[in-house]
């Protein structure tokens, strides 16, 4: 009987995904595409890649690159902290490997923001070193194939999973194993209505067969997600605005921002500016309310952000960063407010 790597592999060969980071060995390119498509959709992933690979040629240039921009670069794509990390990595590599992407599992392993999966898909991919992954995709593969009913976020789950994949590595082409099974579960084997009728696993699978598919991978209950009100003032003051960068450890460390008043529950123009924080802002200065601008939500893995932006013009000096307005657009913003900004044009 045909295994299921050659199985899996004759499918990739037939119906894979030409991506750029397939066509080389480069490790640098291999290992900058994984991060950027980690939380991220591939057509979405395919313009920033693009754009990096542009600006960045080389893992030195990366390195050599102020920090806010790249966070420029990656705006739009969520969870910044793989955008220092990224940055973080380059160093590393720069200042510990004379600026050579290192080869072994365990030395990729140990830069910033570099785990497991990133590390075996890595040097999978260039260097052929019999090193399996495990994504979304893969777990979903082998829950299915196997019909396994173990959490896939426990330990245990996890444990069982890794070594499950390890069985199923094909050693003399780990890398194309690799991407064949991941593009499988991104294309044939889907969250939702898999193609199960025309799948060259079906006589294999146990979950296809004991009616279970829908109800693999099994998962913990979700984590609850918290709603949060963010009342932006957007603060013109002759040619500049105010804006800051985010220090704290909350959502978007390091990007920029308009001055924020966090508050438990909607609130309007006129009770916000009752609050402390906005008459501590704007003590003694002649303000004019432009408008209040209500944004769509803004869904987080975890969170909902229900924003208002206050665009407000003030003629008296105000005690907060501001840059020329002109240059707005060079700071690196969450997507909420690039979001804002594009709609109306500022």
């Amino acid at each position: 009987m045909e295994n299921i790597s050659d199985i899996l592999i004759d499918w990739y060969a037939r119906c894979g995904r030409d991506l750029p980071w397939r066509r080389t060995r480069n490790p640098y390119l291999i290992w900058l595409s994984e991060v950027i498509l980690q939380q991220t959709r591939v057509a979405q992933g395919m313009e920033y890649y693009l754009r990096f690979t542009e600006r960045f040629p080389d893992i030195a240039a990366l390195a050599a690159a102020p920090e806010d921009e790249v966070l420029k670069l990656w705006q739009g794509l969520g969870y910044y902290s793989r955008a220092r990390n990224l940055r973080a990595a380059a160093r590393q590599v720069v200042e510990r490997f004379g600026g050579v992407f290192p080869a072994t599992f365990g030395e990729v392993r140990s830069l910033r923001g570099v785990g497991d999966y990133t590390a075996a898909a890595v040097c999978s991919a260039a260097y052929d070193a019999p090193c399996a992954v495990l994504d979304g995709n893969v777990y979903r593969v082998l829950a299915r194939l196997f019909d396994i009913d173990i959490p896939i976020d426990t330990t245990a789950g996890k444990r069982a999973f890794a070594e499950l994949a390890r069985a199923q590595l094909d050693t003399a082409r780990p890398g194309l194993y690799n991407q064949a099974i991941m593009d499988f579960g991104a294309l044939q084997c889907t969250p939702s209505n898999p193609r199960c009728g025309e799948c060259p696993l079906a006589r294999r699978c146990l979950a296809l067969a004991a009616g279970t598919v829908a109800a693999r991978p099994v998962k913990q209950a979700k984590a609850k997600v918290r709603d949060r009100w963010f009342n932006y003032l957007h603060i013109t003051c002759g040619g500049r605005t105010l804006l800051h960068r985010r220090d704290s450890r909350d959502i978007w460390q390091g990007l920029y921002e308009f001055p924020l008043i966090e508050t438990d529950r909607a609130v309007d123009f006129v009770e916000l500016s009752a609050l402390k924080p906005f008459r501590e802002l704007l003590a003694g200065s002649d303000l004019h309310l432009v408008r209040s601008v209500a944004v769509p939500k803004h869904q987080l893995s975890h969170q909902t952000l229900h924003a208002v932006f206050h665009r407000i013009e003030v003629s008296g000096a105000v005690d907060f960063p501001s840059v020329p307005t002109a240059s707005l657009g060079d700071y690196a913003v969450p997507r909420l407010i690039d979001r804002y900004l594009i709609k109306y044009q500022i």
